[in-house]
This record gives C-alpha cells, sequence and structure tokens, in this order.
C-alpha cells in the first residue's frame, strides 16, 4: 500500500500550511490513520490521528487548537492543517496507516508509511 504526502514548505512563523496524504481505496475505506513528525536528532512523535470513519480524532497536546486533521473518502485523500506554526513545529512530517479502524498513538500501531514532507517554519 502506497502513502504520498504533499504541501511542505517553508512558512514564517505564524503562518499556516495544509499537508495532504494520498492513499489508496482500500485505505480509506478500512483503516484509521495519522501523522506523525520527526525533527533532527529527535525520535519520531505523534502529531494527530483519526478513525476509519472520520468521526473521531485527537492530537498532541503541542498541537492541539492549531493543527486539525480530517479525511475525505470522496478524494482517498487525508490533510493536516496546521495554523498559528512555531519554529519548534519544525520537521519531517509522516503520514501513516494502520490496519485497524481505531486510533493510535505511537508509530509501532503503524503499518504503512509515506516518504515524508518537509515543513520548516521561520522565526
Amino acid at each position: 500500500e502506497q502513502l504520498v504526502e504533499s504541501g511542505g514548505g517553508l512558512v514564517q512563523a505564524g503562518g499556516s500550511l495544509r499537508l495532504s496524504c494520498a492513499a489508496s481505496e482500500r485505505i480509506f475505506s478500512e483503516y484509521g490513520m495519522g501523522w506523525f513528525r520527526q525533527a533532527p536528532g529527535k525520535e519520531r512523535e505523534f502529531v494527530c490521528t483519526i478513525t476509519q470513519s472520520g468521526y473521531n480524532t485527537d492530537c498532541a497536546a503541542s498541537v492541539k487548537g492549531r493543527f486539525t486533521i480530517s479525511r475525505d473518502s470522496a478524494q482517498n485523500t487525508m490533510y493536516l492543517q496546521m495554523n498559528s506554526l512555531k519554529p519548534e513545529d519544525t520537521a519531517v512530517y509522516y503520514c501513516a496507516s494502520r490496519t485497524s479502524v481505531g486510533v493510535g498513538y505511537r508509530p509501532d500501531q503503524y503499518t504503512y508509511w509515506g516518504q515524508g514532507t518537509q515543513v520548516t517554519v521561520s522565526s
């Protein structure tokens, strides 16, 4: 199964970006998904997660109120809307899919991963 992220880039602090994750129809019809990020020298960390239905979502405390996760089954695409970006949000962002319908908070709960997209927030 293939996941393809897009939408990363360079933005000033306080700005916004929307990341997209295109996936196969099977992933969208069957699995929960999520976003993770990894900064240089740091471990991969949880950002947001969404159930297969899209009805339940959750995000890390560090991004709650600024980031929103969503999914569009008609487009087979998951999104991460990032507002009020901070320099500490700078990282490579990865989308991932589970092989179950629920949310997941740890990388080992996910089976399929995208290649990552760089987000850089300048101060």
